[in-house]
């Protein structure tokens, strides 16, 4: 009674053959119909996947200009800032307005040659403002005005402060910050 019968319900004899009607179940996995043959470019053993290559170098002037603009006068703002707080001209905040200019440039704008260039007279520009920034808060807190007043309608009062102010460590900056905006613009594109 331990031998198994086939149920009565199934009325089809047991099928030997293929299992469902697929023919290719139980074959065995056929080989290569010939040995691997090593090609012209095989890998060696030890070898290394090729490098990457280099991602494309942007070269887009017009943002790396925008870029610099938009850093130079943010830049300005803050040297004037500190100047007006402190009542001195700060080398390395001459060096930080060049740098963030030329940073600015050379990442958005790519390897471009005129971007350093570009870079370098906005630092100008932007050291220049600065200053001017500086002495109009200066002024402001001297003549208890308002900073947009001083600015805006004594702008050439402004100014003569500057001229009488300006002394040779003055113009060390501006070349300070130009380097650093040609530098910074030309590390950056890198």
């Amino acid at each position: 009674m331990s031998q198994s019968a086939p149920s009565p319900q199934s009325s089809q004899p047991p099928q030997s053959g293929p299992v469902g009607g697929n023919p290719y179940v139980e074959q065995a996995p056929a080989g290569a119909p010939y040995p691997p043959q090593p090609g012209a470019y095989a890998a060696q053993p030890g070898a290394f996947a090729p490098p990457a290559p280099p991602a494309p170098g942007r070269n887009n002037v017009v943002l790396g200009v925008v870029a610099a603009v938009v850093a130079a006068v943010a830049a300005a703002a803050l040297y004037g800032v500190v100047i007006g707080a402190t009542k001195h001209e700060i080398g390395y905040a001459a060096v930080g307005v060049g740098f963030v200019v030329g940073l600015a440039a050379g990442k958005a704008g790519g390897r471009n040659p005129a971007l350093p260039v570009v870079s370098a007279i906005l630092a100008l520009g932007s050291v220049y403002l600065g200053q001017l920034v500086g002495e109009a808060v200066i002024g402001a807190d001297a003549v208890h005005l308002g900073f947009s007043e001083v600015f805006f309608q004594h702008f050439d009062v402004v100014q003569q402060a500057w001229k009488d102010d300006a002394d040779p460590l003055t113009f060390l900056f501006f070349a300070i910050a130009a380097f650093a905006a040609f530098s910074g613009a030309k590390k950056a594109a890198r």
